[in-house]
């Protein structure tokens, strides 16, 4: 268990595994333990790192923070056979949530959002749902030149210095880091040569048949509080499948935020925090 540096005021944060369908899920946990529970999911290629300072601000407003690195990421355990469907990753959400004291909030995004619609598909209890800059349709594009990005190193870097400049070239709207030395945890060391931490057999089995359209009836079946966040800058998830989503849930509230890409967390995370607890605090139990 750890402090945050500096911050007296912060809450601890504790590292656990949790069993997965058959896999152990590393997450990072703060807050009361019988608080409110948020459920943090990253996106395809992140870890549970990604969501900025989200963890501290959660803890700080009341919350039961779980930030967890999906199977095949980060610390997580990689499936022995490859089984990265949606329906595994929504099956390791539902073992998080039995150990929590009550049905948690949901703050997916890309990838961790589509998991999480597909376990509120399940008819699992939840508070209500964050899908961040994810919904049923998404611009190809946008999709393919994250895959793109994800497959273009499969013998690795050499360095972390190359490895920062894969990254920069993939996000040109961000500075580039003086220092590399802070990729090293999104890294893995092997015969001597840094590899990305996710399972590279992942994102090789393209998308589940009926895909899209299964995602659009469980939209459509979203009763409870549910907020879509948008990068306004985003290639993938356009206006236009904002706007699709909206006509599939009437009900959801939209944030648009400003001057973020896809990984809006890690762009604007002071924008993307006020909008996702403002939206958990007028929907809390």
């Amino acid at each position: 268990m750890t402090d945050l540096a500096g911050d007296s005021h912060a809450e601890p944060i504790e590292e656990r595994a949790f069993t997965g369908g058959d896999v152990p899920i590393a997450a990072d946990v703060s807050g009361p333990a019988d608080r409110p529970p948020v459920l943090l999911l990253h996106g395809g290629g992140q870890t549970r790192n990604a969501w900025g300072r989200a963890l501290v601000a959660g803890s700080r407003r009341g919350y039961r923070m779980v930030s967890a690195d999906l199977r095949g990421h980060g610390d997580s355990g990689w499936s022995p056979s490859a089984d990265y469907d949606l329906a595994a990753h929504a099956a390791d959400i539902g073992a998080i949530a039995a150990e929590l004291s009550r049905p948690p909030f949901l703050v997916g995004a890309s990838l961790g959002g589509l998991a999480s619609l597909t376990y509120a598909a399940t008819g699992a209890p939840i508070a209500g749902l964050v899908l961040v800059d994810i919904a049923p349709s998404l611009n190809p594009a946008g999709t393919e030149r994250i895959l793109a990005f994800m497959h273009s190193a499969p013998q690795g870097f050499a360095s972390l210095e190359e490895a920062a400049d894969a990254v920069a070239a993939y996000l040109p709207h961000r500075p580039r880091p003086r220092d590399a030395s802070g990729l090293q945890r999104n890294l893995r060391l092997r015969n001597g040569r840094y590899h990305w931490h996710w399972d590279p057999r992942m994102f090789k089995q393209g998308a589940e048949p009926g895909h899209e359209e299964g995602l659009r009836e469980a939209a459509r079946a979203l009763r409870g509080p549910t907020l879509l966040v948008r990068g306004q800058q985003s290639d993938v998830l356009t206006r236009e499948g904002v706007d699709d989503f909206l006509q599939l849930v009437p009900h959801a509230e939209f944030a648009d935020i400003a001057d973020a890409d896809h990984m809006v967390a890690g762009d604007r995370n002071d924008a993307f925090n006020v909008a996702v607890f403002d939206f958990l605090q007028r929907h809390r139990p």
